[in-house]
């Protein structure tokens, strides 16, 4: 990678993948070393999929007694799942 980045201007999107790779390399290689370290995050996706899904509807609660209702409401369905 370094080798193919030096021949690269700095601007390149291929330039700016491999320095962002190199700059976490030891986070990137951590599954070689702890087999207990998951290669991908697709078991936490699901559990973040209602957080992201109902983002923007829990924005406009109404006002902040809507804001700690639904506060509950998502605490209490969580813990129920």
């Amino acid at each position: 990678m370094r080798e193919q980045l030096a021949k690269l201007s700095r601007g390149h999107d291929l330039a700016k993948a491999f320095n962002y790779i190199l700059k976490r390399w030891a986070s990137f290689t951590l599954f070689l070393e702890d087999g207990r370290v998951c290669l991908s995050n697709n078991a936490a996706e699901p559990g973040l999929r209602g957080i992201a899904l109902g983002r923007k509807s829990w924005l406009f609660c109404g006002s902040d007694r809507g804001g700690r209702r639904a506060d509950s409401m998502y605490s209490l369905i969580v813990t129920a799942k």
